[in-house]
């Protein structure tokens, strides 16, 4: 990298670090309950952008996929707890693999019906925006005093599907390209979820097996470190799911790590630090996404927004009330309730699109048919989620009665 570059580079990482503070000073004078400090960067990232175009090429889906998002979904899965996770881990599973192929085939058929667009293309555009993303969620949540397997649900499912979401975006690509068949593809799907889950489990492992070594907290949050982004290049190398392998890393580290061999001392160090690392990649992604979304561009595409909104929405619903709450009503019975639905309405809104869909937006083959469209589409999605959808949901959270009255139900079927 050329000298020039590298401080270019570091100054632009100053001046990130700089609006994420001045942002967060700003709202907590103001005390805006319904602006969410993740929507405020967001806003402050779409008026830097437009101030200055040139910037919007410094945010590239390497910067999010590799350096951002490892990070994100290792500190959100460590701090998983298992007990629950397995408890709720069927719910999860449903929203995960089939709850995005659902998703991603309604936005398919909606831009189909409303626009023209062919359904291979627009399943492209379906398996970009059908995952929720974790970085938009868990901050959303972290200031909730939601139930804890609900809160489990939605930190699970926004982990899970970024990967399965990726995944399906790849193969869907090939579909189109001509460089597989839907026999293929399948396979393909579940290859990718296995080897990367397993990736994920060796090294969470071997990981808490080599911190339970040492007894030096600064040597076992390095090791932490290595783990998070070691497993997602690793994984990423070989064509799998990074994101998956990270999730689960994460889990096994937090989890079977923390109980054996993590001294109090470390594992107080690596929460603190985590937690840290975890706010600041979070406020980056939030301010990068405004950065990266040219407003001027998204005018013209108004009319395919709106089918893509309407689709991605729709999916929602049917996946949340229709796979997961049927599948909830159909295991129910005595000492296992549904689950509530003010629960259901809660799931189906907090389903935030972010930085995961606008990297994979990003990262589009050059010669891809119909690029600058699928973009603009899944820019558009991402903004309303967020702006809308961002803002209305602790909101929804008290109205339903979703952080009271659930608290008291005795583990939904899920």
């Amino acid at each position: 990298m050329p000298p020039g570059e590298t401080v270019a580079t570091v100054q632009l990482f100053v001046v990130l670090i700089g609006l994420m503070a001045v942002v967060g000073l700003v709202l907590h004078r103001l005390a805006i309950p319904a602006l969410p400090y993740s929507v405020a960067l967001v806003v402050c990232g779409l008026i830097v952008g437009a101030a200055c175009p040139g910037l919007d090429g410094h945010v590239t889906p390497e910067l999010i996929l590799i350096v951002l998002l490892p990070g994100l979904v290792f500190e959100a899965s460590y701090r998983l707890e298992l007990d629950e996770l397995r408890g709720a881990f069927g719910g999860i599973a449903l929203l995960a693999a089939p709850g995005v192929l659902v998703a991603a085939a309604i936005v398919a058929v909606a831009l189909n019906v409303g626009t023209g667009m062919p359904l291979e293309i627009g399943f492209v555009v379906g398996a970009i925006v059908a995952a929720t993303d974790p970085a938009a969620v868990v901050s959303t949540f972290q200031r909730l005093p939601t139930p804890g397997r609900l809160n489990t649900l939605v930190q699970g499912e926004s982990l899970l599907n970024d990967g399965t979401a990726l995944v399906t975006f790849a193969i869907a690509v090939k579909v189109v390209t001509g460089g597989v068949t839907l026999g293929g593809a399948v396979l393909d799907f579940a290859v990718a979820i296995a080897v990367s889950g397993a990736i994920g489990a060796v090294t969470g492992f071997v990981a808490s097996r080599l911190i339970a070594l040492v007894d030096d907290h600064l040597l076992e949050l390095t090791i932490s470190l290595v783990a998070a982004y070691g497993t997602y290049m690793v994984t990423d190398a070989i064509h799998q799911s990074g994101i998956i392998a990270t999730v689960v890393a994460g889990v096994v580290l937090g989890n079977y790590g923390r109980r054996h061999g993590m001294s109090a001392k470390s594992s107080e160090a690596i929460d603190t630090v985590w937690e840290f690392v975890g706010f600041l990649l979070t406020a980056a992604v939030f301010l990068l996404i405004g950065l990266a979304i040219p407003l001027a561009r998204l005018v013209d595409a108004l009319p395919w927004i709106v089918w893509g909104i309407l689709g991605a929405q729709v999916g929602r619903a049917v996946v949340i009330y229709g796979v997961l709450g049927g599948a909830s009503r159909l295991r129910s019975g005595p000492g296992r309730p549904a689950l509530p639905t003010a629960w259901l309405h809660v799931l189906f809104w907090s389903g935030l699109r972010g930085a995961v869909a606008v990297a994979i937006a990003l990262s589009l083959p050059l010669d891809f048919p119909q690029r600058a469209l699928l973009q603009e589409i899944t820019f558009g999605i991402v903004l309303f989620t967020l702006a809308v959808q961002g803002t209305t949901v602790e909101l929804l959270c008290r109205r339903t009665g979703a952080l009271l009255s659930s608290r008291s139900a005795a583990g939904p079927a899920v």
